[in-house]
């Protein structure tokens, strides 16, 4: 088990003792808005008013359209920009990017607002909501939709729902498209179709310069790989084009389990990680700990109105303290989760990739949980979740090796693990986030005395927390990334954005 030290120290922090905050920099070394009033970015905000189109709208502090698009799920991924745009078309993007560039202000663009790293869809410069860019375009012929680059995945499932179709998108409401699939994409129908960056066949992007392209293999596969999964780093994605899948009604929903049926929901979900092998069924079993005792949240999808028998039954015999599962469509499955539970708390994320769920590494993380949430419900834990999730053997093979710049390597599988914090005081970020990198340390360590070969397994980047290195997330192909970077954005435009780069 970990060590307390860092619990003991935690609970001497005070306002006083919180780490030293440079001007202009937060605690983590993230940029802060000293001086609001600035006529420089004041002016930029003017200019970006003045020569965009007319649909296009910018908001200003104390603004309720401001309000509503620099908010995010957890208030401590929240700046204070300078001001916020609703970009109409690409065209106006490409206006935007070239007048951040030329400025060099900081900026940031968001869609859903799901990241819990701190910066990396908010800014104290200018901040770009992505939210009128909300086409759904379905092409029967081709089997494929576009989609536009400012839509959360639960929007898509609606408009796609009269044509019977779906796409290998999120699996909760509220996750944006443009950032999950950017980052890589798991999906309740990955075991039979991929990530959902396996399915993309066009982006149409805003380049750093301005240049409005569409991407594809065969114009340029090169970009077309680093889109894929290599995150916000070459510019503005404002449309995706995705192959779609016949979606009909589904089985699944959600069980609650208290602590006393943690073991029995393990060995199930051991058995299920080891057994299953149909590509229709999927779970995740969140280990959590809300105020309160732990306890368990489970995740039950079959891509058919009755899963066979056998798959799930292990889990439907243990007894539950509430169930919502049933046949249903995809649209009414996807809301059962509840995304905004512990919506405006503070919050962060992080993740491990482990070749297989077994039965220790599921007691591992099962400690974690009882550990943790006994120790940090002292600085106001409002959540602690583990979210284990296990995929097929053949999760890679949808696409070819060397398709994507995540996974970097499709040699051999990997399951991912979210881990995810929720907290009320800002005086303990710090805690948390270490506490978040201690955890997942310790249960890589784990899997690696039971011999998995996972030392140097690619972290999924939409879980992996703000400071993990690119080697962690891509692999050996980090400096043919940073190469692409450099020729799409010779002037690190993006640069001027948070996130992972290159």
């Amino acid at each position: 088990m970990l060590s307390v030290t860092l619990f003991a120290s935690a609970l001497a922090l005070s306002a006083n003792a919180y780490p030293r905050v440079v001007p202009g920099l937060g605690a983590q070394g993230l940029l802060v808005n000293t001086d609001r009033g600035a006529p420089f970015y004041d002016a930029i905000c003017a200019q970006i008013d003045k020569a965009t189109s007319l649909e296009t709208s910018v908001f200003y502090p104390g603004e309720r359209a401001y309000e509503e698009d620099i908010s995010h799920r957890t208030s401590s991924s929240t700046q204070h920009a300078k001001c916020s745009v609703r970009p109409h078309t690409a065209a106006d993007v490409s206006v935007i990017l070239k007048i951040v560039g030329s400025t060099r202000i900081p900026f940031a663009v968001k869609c859903g607002g799901h990241a819990s790293n701190p910066g990396f869809s908010s800014t104290t410069g200018v901040h770009i909501s992505m939210s009128r860019f909300s086409e759904v375009t379905y092409d029967p012929s081709s089997e494929t939709a576009v989609i536009g680059g400012g839509l959360v995945w639960d929007e898509v499932y609606a408009a796609l729902a009269p044509y019977h179709v779906s796409i290998a998108g999120g699996r909760k409401a509220g996750v944006g498209v443009a950032g999950f699939t950017l980052g890589g994409g798991y999906s309740w129908l990955t075991n039979q179709y991929g990530l959902a960056v396996d399915t993309v066949v066009a982006y149409e992007l805003v380049k750093p310069t301005g240049d409005i392209v569409t991407v594809t293999q065969e114009s340029d596969p090169g970009l077309f790989f680093g889109l894929k999964g290599g995150m916000n780093n070459f510019g503005i994605v404002t449309r995706f084009t995705f192959k779609t899948f016949p979606q009909g009604r589904v089985w699944g929903g959600l069980i609650l389990f208290k602590s006393l049926n943690i073991p029995a929901v393990t060995a199930a979900t051991a058995a299920f990680s080891e057994s299953v092998i149909d590509p229709k069924a999927a779970i995740i079993t969140s280990y959590t700990a809300l105020p309160g005792e732990p306890g368990i949240s489970l995740h039950l999808f079959y891509d058919g109105p009755t899963p066979p028998a056998g798959i799930f039954d292990d889990f439907l015999a243990i007894p539950y303290y509430a169930k919502d599962v049933s046949t249903r469509d995809f649209l009414s499955f996807v809301k059962v989760f509840p995304s905004a539970a512990t919506y405006g708390y503070r919050g962060i994320f992080h993740g491990l990739a482990v070749a297989q769920y077994t039965p220790k590494i599921l007691d591992a993380i099962a400690n974690e949980t009882v550990f943790w949430s006994s120790r940090l419900k002292e600085l106001g834990a409002a959540d602690i979740d583990y979210g284990v999730q296990p995929f097929l053997p053949t999760v890679f093979t949808h696409g070819t090796y060397g398709s994507s710049a995540y996974p970097p390597s499709r040699g051999k599988s990997l399951c991912p693990l979210n881990l995810y914090f929720a907290w009320s005081d800002k005086r303990f970020d710090v805690v948390f986030h270490e506490v978040a990198r201690q955890s997942i340390t310790h249960l890589r360590e784990v899997a690696l005395s039971e011999g998995q070969d996972v030392a140097n397994a690619a972290v999924y980047p939409n879980y992996a927390i703000y400071d993990t290195p690119l080697e962690e997330l891509y692999g050996d192909t980090v400096l043919a990334l940073r190469a692409l970077k450099v020729s799409v954005d010779p002037d690190n435009v993006m640069g001027l954005a948070g996130g992972f780069k290159f």
